[in-house]
């Protein structure tokens, strides 16, 4: 497995327990648990980036 396998595989788990995150707290009315979710979500999109520039490179 590549490097920026790796770095996918983490940016979509980053990206998936920020969506989770985002929706319960939403549910809950829980602003800091959607806020810990939106930080999860843009955490793992840079990730993805990342792996995308590294791949081309």
């Amino acid at each position: 497995m590549s490097n920026s396998t790796g770095d996918k595989i983490k940016a979509g788990v980053n990206k998936a327990k920020g969506e989770v995150k985002d929706q319960i707290g939403n549910a809950t009315n829980n602003r800091s648990l959607q806020a810990e979710g939106k930080k999860d979500k843009a955490k793992g999109a840079v990730q993805d980036k990342i792996a995308d520039v590294k791949k081309h490179h």
